[in-house]
């Protein structure tokens, strides 16, 4: 089933993050504990704050950099699902907003929910015939 198989990636990916977070957490106390014995608790706190910033600055910079040449642009993408993703590639503060909004109107109303996400998916039916 194509639900079970998300579910637990996404559960993996869940635990995959609290440990990463719980790794950074350690780390940050092991440089403030390490710093505490060369210089002040106030001097060893700013420099963790430094140090982290840095990091998540280059970080930010190495992943978030400029796309590369060779990566083709697409036409529009076709259904909900490839519309999202290049969203989120595009833009991927609008996109986590764009998510969020639509989570908290499925959790209001979950048959708008349904509704608007069939006129996305739509597909257009050949000419309209007209009556005379």
């Amino acid at each position: 089933m194509l639900g079970r198989g998300l579910i637990k990636k996404a559960v993996a990916g869940a635990a995959a993050a609290a440990a990463a977070f719980v790794a950074v957490v350690a780390l940050g106390a092991t440089v403030y504990f390490a710093l505490c014995l060369v210089v002040v608790p106030l001097a060893a706190a700013a420099i963790t704050l430094l140090l982290f910033a840095v990091a998540s600055a280059v970080i930010a910079a190495v992943f978030l950099g400029a796309p590369d040449a060779e990566e083709d642009e697409y036409d529009e993408p076709e259904g909900l699902g490839a519309r999202a993703f290049a969203l989120f590639r595009q833009r991927p503060i609008l996109g986590t907003v764009a998510a969020l909004a639509g989570g908290w109107i499925f959790l209001r109303n979950p048959a708008l929910a349904t509704m608007v996400a069939a006129a996305f998916t739509e597909k257009p039916h050949g000419a309209a015939r007209r009556r005379r």
